[in-house]
């Protein structure tokens, strides 16, 4: 709150002057946040649709990390928040996922956009901060040849590498959406009548 009255060049206490309560001005911040979140287009194909508004989520909360734990514990749902649910489980249908695979696929892209984020923000606060001298130090300090897997792990990522690598949080989207329509292809709807 003192952050958010410097920023405004208020005093802290004036700020509950526009709102009852801290929760109320976090839920509006976090309102605003994901308003900036695109949802799926309809015209697009369902995979597409889901894909873009999943990157586009990840891209904002990536500017604000702090508005994933109020995403997911606040003591109120965000008419901003109820809308993007409500697109994508849109989106699903129109897929013609049945429910329990429409459930099961919005939760996975949903944890993934909020997990990733959470643990992305996490690693790049600590691990990238170190380099040359002190990154070899700090895995020396970790007892690094214990653990001859994670020493070569470590080793490919402090290494050169070709060209560009892919988007991790893209990469992993892709497995989620890939297996989603995998499991679609198998799962008979109930106009299809049984599988044969």
């Amino acid at each position: 709150m003192r952050g958010l009255a410097r920023a405004l060049g208020v005093e802290p206490m004036s700020l509950y002057h526009y709102a009852a309560s801290r929760d109320e001005i976090v839920g509006a911040l976090v309102d605003r946040v994901v308003e900036q979140i695109e949802l799926p287009m309809p015209d697009e194909g369902w995979k597409a649709a889901i894909r873009s508004c999943a990157i586009s989520a990840h891209r904002v909360l990536r500017r604000h990390p702090w508005a994933c734990n109020p995403l997911m514990s606040g003591p109120r749902i965000s008419p901003a928040r109820l809308r993007m649910v409500d697109a994508l489980l849109a989106t699903f249908e129109a897929a013609r996922l049945p429910p329990d695979l429409a459930d099961l696929a919005y939760h996975a892209i949903d944890s993934h956009i909020l997990g990733f984020t959470l643990w992305e923000a996490g690693y790049t606060r600590g691990m990238p901060a170190l380099t040359g001298d002190d990154l070899t130090a700090f895995l020396e300090r970790l007892g690094i040849d214990r653990y001859p897997h994670l020493k070569t792990h470590a080793e490919w990522h402090l290494g050169p590498h070709d060209g560009p690598r892919q988007d991790e949080f893209e990469f992993k989207l892709d497995l989620i959406l890939d297996g989603v329509d995998q499991m679609r292809d198998r799962t008979p709807t109930q106009s299809d009548g049984p599988a044969r």
